[in-house]
C-alpha cells in the first residue's frame, strides 16, 4: 500500500515498484490521478483523505493483507504565521503524523501477531532534522516523524517486521518544494523523485533506520544543524531563507 500515490513522488515511488513486479495498492485523496497511475502501475485505487480518521481505519483494514506499507502523504500547510488557527494545526497534524503513526502501528501489529515478514517505510524529509523559518507545522511533524520511525526501528530488530524512514532534501520537478516554487540559495543541489523512488525501494530491501535522498554535503550541513540549531539560524538568516519561503 502507497499512500499519497497521487502526488508527483509517489507516482514516481508506484512507477518503480511496478516496475519491479509489485502488486500495488494505490490511495490518496484525487481519484482521477490515482485512475491515471492505475492506468500505467496496474494498481488498485483506493481513494481516501487521511485527514478523516474513518477512512483512516479503512486503510488500515485494507493495509493489512499486504507485505509492505509505504506512507508517503503529507502536506506542507503553513501560511502566515497570524493566520494560522487551530483547524489548520489539526490538518497537518493529522495527514502529516498521526495518520502514519496508527496505520504504521497497526500494520506492525498484525504482522508481528500474524509471525509474517513486512516492511514499513515512511516518506520523512530533511526537514525532519533541520527546521526553517515558515515551514513550521511542517517541521514539527517531520521530526516528530522520524522520532516515531526511529524508535519503532529499535523496537522491531530481530523481527520479521522492518520499519525505515526515507529522508529526501530538495526535490526538483516534484514534492513540497518543487510545488510551491520555493527558491533555493546559490549553489544548493537537489535530488530527482526517481532517487527517492530508489531510495524506497532500499529501505524495503535493506531495512535500515534511515535512508537519505539528498546530496552528501546536505546530510553533512543537516546532521551539523541538528547539533548547533542557532548556528542553522544564523546561516539561514544571511542566505535569506525567511525571504525565499514567505510567499510560497
Amino acid at each position: 500500500m502507497l499512500t499519497g500515490a497521487s502526488g508527483g513522488l509517489g507516482a514516481a515511488i508506484a512507477r518503480e515498484l511496478s516496475r519491479r513486479g509489485a502488486e500495488l495498492v494505490l490511495t490518496a485523496r484525487r481519484r482521477e490521478l490515482l485512475v491515471d497511475l492505475s492506468g500505467r502501475t496496474g494498481g488498485e485505487v483506493l481513494v481516501a483523505d487521511l485527514a478523516d480518521r474513518l477512512d483512516v481505519d479503512r486503510l488500515i483494514e485494507d493495509s493489512l493483507g499486504c507485505d509492505v506499507l509505504i506512507l508517503n502523504a503529507g502536506i506542507g500547510n503553513d501560511g502566515p504565521l497570524q493566520d494560522v488557527s487551530a483547524d489548520s494545526v489539526d490538518l497537518v497534524v493529522d495527514v502529516n503524523l498521526r495518520s502514519p503513526i496508527q496505520m504504521a502501528i497497526a500494520f506492525a501489529q498484525h504482522h508481528l501477531a500474524q509471525g509474517t515478514s513486512a516492511a514499513i517505510v515512511a516518506v520523512g524529509s530533511v526537514a525532519g532534522i533541520v527546521a526553517t523559518p515558515n515551514t513550521r507545522l511542517y517541521n514539527a511533524t517531520k521530526f516528530g516523524l522520524r522520532g516515531f520511525m526511529l524508535s519503532l526501528n529499535q523496537d522491531l530488530l530481530g523481527s520479521p517486521v522492518s520499519a525505515s524512514l526515507v529522508a529526501p532534501g530538495f526535490i526538483r520537478d516534484a514534492g513540497m518544494f518543487a510545488d510551491n516554487d520555493i527558491d533555493l540559495p546559490p549553489g544548493v543541489r537537489t535530488k530527482s523523485p526517481q532517487d527517492v523512488a530508489d531510495a524506497v525501494i532500499r529501505a524495503i530491501e535493506d531495512a535500515p533506520a534511515e535512508v537519505f535522498a539528498a546530496p552528501p554535503e546536505l546530510r553533512a550541513v543537516a546532521k551539523i544543524s541538528a547539533l548547533v540549531p542557532g548556528v542553522s539560524a544564523r546561516i539561514q538568516r544571511s542566505l535569506g531563507v525567511a525571504e525565499r519561503t514567505a510567499d510560497r
